[in-house]
């Protein structure tokens, strides 16, 4: 019988080293992965109206209508005027909105919204200005913008196509109904 208890002495600090060691690395790693995320987008006013996202200087961001997938047409001389919204690799970028990232052709980690890169346009030289809006490379130039907010009023969705009339009220005179003008050709 003395083995018995001389074995589950020896396994129990053991035991509970090993459980110390996991709780170790469980926190390690849950402060590793949130050290590896990092704030580059957020929504700033344009100077066109509306609200548009921008990087944390306020400068507008624009994306490609034919970027998307993977695919890179701005590259070369195209990036001495669209800056693209990069990070250091590991890292996950975050905002109002979702982002995620590609890897560009030279390698860097690219910012996306909705699936297309985001870029800087040199023109926009201060914040909440739209000056990329709308040029033509290839494919057109776009502003980056969030969805549309929920705490906005909205129209009620009618629930018939045609358009309905309100209600008489019993303060509203009612006009006697009138004949149709429709006569049928034929009586049956």
């Amino acid at each position: 019988m003395q083995p018995k208890a001389r074995f589950r002495k020896t396994t129990r600090p053991a035991v509970l080293t090993l459980a110390l060691v996991a709780i170790f690395a469980l926190s390690v790693s849950a402060g590793v992965t949130a050290s590896q995320t990092k704030r580059v987008v957020k929504v700033a006013a344009s100077s066109g109206g509306g609200s548009v996202l921008a990087n944390l200087k306020g400068r507008t961001l624009y994306s490609l209508s034919v970027e998307k997938h993977g695919k890179f047409i701005c590259t070369g001389g195209c990036l001495s005027i669209w800056h693209p919204l990069v990070v250091s690799k590991g890292v996950r970028p975050t905002g109002p909105v979702p982002l995620g990232t590609v890897k560009r052709p030279d390698g860097k980690t690219q910012v996306t919204y909705q699936g297309r890169p985001l870029y800087r346009f040199d023109g926009d030289t201060k914040a909440g200005q739209t000056g990329g809006e709308g040029i033509k490379y290839v494919g057109t130039w776009h502003a980056a913008k969030p969805p549309a907010s929920s705490s906005q009023p909205t129209e009620p969705v009618p629930t018939s196509p045609y358009p309905t009339s309100p209600a008489p009220t019993e303060s509203t005179p009612q006009s006697p109904p009138t004949e149709s003008p429709y006569k049928p050709p034929y009586t049956y």
